[in-house]
């Protein structure tokens, strides 16, 4: 693991890296390059997904990189089509055979489809699959408090981490608290709100100028004062160095409540609401 980087202990033991490095869109020679470059200059969290379409990409990468595989953490997931327990399974399996993978780190269901309602059982077969050794730690995306606690109510065992949607448009304020009461890691996609002219905004600008430092650091440095785990992505090595470079310097109180004070209801980039959304 990358000592400079600060890391996190999951309520089930699993140690992992406070940023790690998204990989969605990065396909073929040119992403295997990509997040080679990346886990060559630090990133030891690798966040890829069976609907991404590039495991394979991911598993080369890891397979190119000098960096043994023991210390990167490496995350996939489990798409809506799939949930049904005797389809998840081989889903999962499948997954490790498309990164030729012995296991993954981190193994989360994408979202909770909750029309569909197959979630809890596409969550006992991550827990079938990490008693198989499969996986060493099971989470979810995009769940809200009412599917966390079913989970936890029917099958006894609750995710390691919730990955959801963070940037400053989008604080969730009440999800993070409910996360932090029972003990379930936050984990931020989209942490930069996909550069939507959020680097141009006052407060983030008066910021990066005071600490020399650019607009993206100062939010990727807001999501981790926040605790939680962002997972930037970029192609170019210049912005994967400047995305990982947050851990010289610290927001005060007044600066991570101006970075607050820029969210808003609708904050959310592509209206996927986890109540109503569905994901195949």
């Amino acid at each position: 693991m990358n000592k400079q980087i600060p890391e996190i202990i999951l309520n089930d033991g699993l140690n992992v890296p406070a940023i790690g490095f998204g990989t969605y869109a990065l396909n073929g020679n040119a992403g295997v390059q990509s997040i080679e470059s990346a886990i060559d200059i630090g990133y030891r969290l690798i966040d890829t997904a069976y609907n991404y379409e590039n495991e394979g990409t991911v598993g080369e990468a890891v397979r190119r990189s000098t960096v043994p595989r023991e210390e990167l953490r490496i995350t996939s997931k489990l798409p809506g089509r799939y949930q049904e327990y005797e389809r998840a399974i081989p889903t999962i399996q499948e997954s490790l055979y498309r990164a030729n993978l012995d296991y993954y780190d981190l193994y989360l269901i994408h979202w909770p489809n909750p029309i569909q309602d197959h979630y809890v059982e596409a969550w006992e077969s991550l827990i079938q699959a990490q008693k198989w050794g499969l996986v060493r730690s099971i989470g979810v995306c995009n769940f809200l408090p009412e599917h966390l606690e079913r989970l936890e109510k029917e099958t006894g065992v609750k995710p390691s981490i919730n990955q959801i949607e963070l940037h400053p448009f989008f604080n969730q304020a009440e999800q993070r608290k409910w996360h932090a009461e029972h003990d379930i890691q936050t984990e931020s996609w989209s942490p930069l709100a996909r550069a939507n002219h959020i680097f141009e905004k006052e407060a983030i600008q008066q910021i990066a100028s005071k600490y020399q430092k650019t607009p993206s650091q100062v939010i990727l440095r807001w999501h981790h004062q926040l605790g939680s785990i962002p997972i930037p992505k970029s192609a170019s090595r210049k912005r994967q160095i400047e995305n990982i470079s947050i851990f010289d310097f610290s927001l005060d109180e007044a600066e991570m409540n101006a970075i607050h004070a820029l969210t808003r209801p609708d904050g959310r980039q592509k209206d996927q609401d986890p109540a109503v959304y569905e994901e195949f």
